[in-house]
C-alpha cells in the first residue's frame, strides 16, 4: 500500500539508509509525473485508500503502457484499465502481464490479493443484456477487496425471480442495481433492503429509452430513500461506491 511505503521511506531516513534530503526529492517527484499526454498521481491511493485507475478508452495502447509502467515502477499494485478493448490488450500483454476480461472489459496488471472485508456486495441485474455494465460493478469491487455475490436476469418482468433471493439481497451490506429500459429494478430492490442501494442506468432498450435516459430519469426520482444513482453504464463507478460502503467500519 501507498502508506507502507511512504512509512518505510521514513524509516530509511531515521535508520540512516537515506538521506533527508533524498526522502524529499522522493516526496516531491512522487505526487504526480507529467508524462506530457499524462499527469500520473502517485499519491492518490495514499489520499484515497485505492490508486489512480486508467480509463482506456480513448486512449493508445503505448500510452496505456507507459502508465501502466509508470504505476509499476512506483510500486503500485492492482493497477486496473477500465473500458480496455481486446486488441488494446493484447499491445499491453507485450509488455505487462494482464489478466483481461472481455465481458467487462477490464483489464488487471500488477495483480494481488486485497483483504476482503466482512460485508457482502449484491450485483443485481435486471437482464441477460445488463450483465457487461454488472460485471464492471462485480469486478471492480473483487478487485477492491470485497466479496461480491451475483444475482442476474432478475428484472421486474418476473420478480418472483428476484424475491427468490430475498435472503441474499437483505444479507447485504450494499446492493448495486443494474437495469435498462424503464429502470424500476432499483426501486423495488430499495423498497425490500435497509442498506445503500446503488442504481445503474444502462443504454439497454429500445427507442423510447433514449439510450438510458429513461432509466437513468426512474431511478433518480424512486421513492425509495435509500437509492442512489450514478451515471448511464457507469458500473465502475457503482463498484467503488460499493466498496467505500462496505469498507466503513473495518
Amino acid at each position: 500500500m501507498e502508506q507502507d511505503r511512504i512509512l518505510a521511506m521514513l524509516n530509511s531516513v531515521k535508520d540512516g539508509g537515506m538521506t533527508p534530503e533524498e526522502a524529499l526529492l522522493k516526496l516531491k517527484t512522487q505526487p504526480f509525473e507529467d508524462m506530457g499526454f499524462a499527469k500520473i498521481d502517485h499519491h492518490r491511493g495514499l489520499r484515497h485508500g485505492v490508486s489512480e485507475v486508467i480509463y482506456g478508452e480513448g486512449k493508445t495502447a503505448e500510452q496505456i503502457t507507459r502508465i501502466v509502467s509508470s504505476m509499476a515502477d512506483n510500486g503500485q499494485k492492482n493497477i486496473m484499465i477500465t473500458r480496455l478493448s481486446p486488441e488494446k490488450a493484447a499491445e499491453i500483454e507485450k509488455t505487462h502481464k494482464v489478466d483481461y476480461d472481455p465481458v467487462s472489459r477490464i483489464g488487471l496488471c500488477m495483480r494481488e490479493s486485497v483483504e476482503t472485508p466482512r460485508g457482502l456486495i449484491v450485483v443485481a441485474a435486471a437482464g441477460t443484456s445488463d450483465i457487461s455494465v454488472a460485471e464492471e460493478a462485480a469486478l471492480t469491487a473483487e478487485t477492491l477487496g470485497n466479496r461480491v455475490e451475483r444475482l442476474y436476469d432478475v428484472g421486474v418482468a418476473g420478480l418472483h425471480r428476484l424475491l427468490s433471493n430475498l435472503d441474499v439481497i437483505m444479507g447485504a451490506r450494499a446492493v448495486i442495481a443494474i437495469a435498462g429500459m424503464e429502470g424500476a429494478l432499483a426501486t423495488v430492490i430499495g423498497g425490500l433492503v435497509s442498506c445503500p442501494v446503488i442504481a445503474v442506468p444502462t443504454s439497454v432498450g429500445y427507442g423510447a429509452s433514449f439510450g438510458g435516459l429513461s432509466a437513468l430519469l426512474t431511478m433518480l426520482n424512486s421513492c425509495a430513500g435509500n437509492v442512489s444513482v450514478v451515471n448511464i453504464d457507469n458500473g465502475f463507478g457503482a463498484g467503488y461506491i460499493a466498496s467505500l460502503i462496505n469498507h466503513i467500519g473495518d
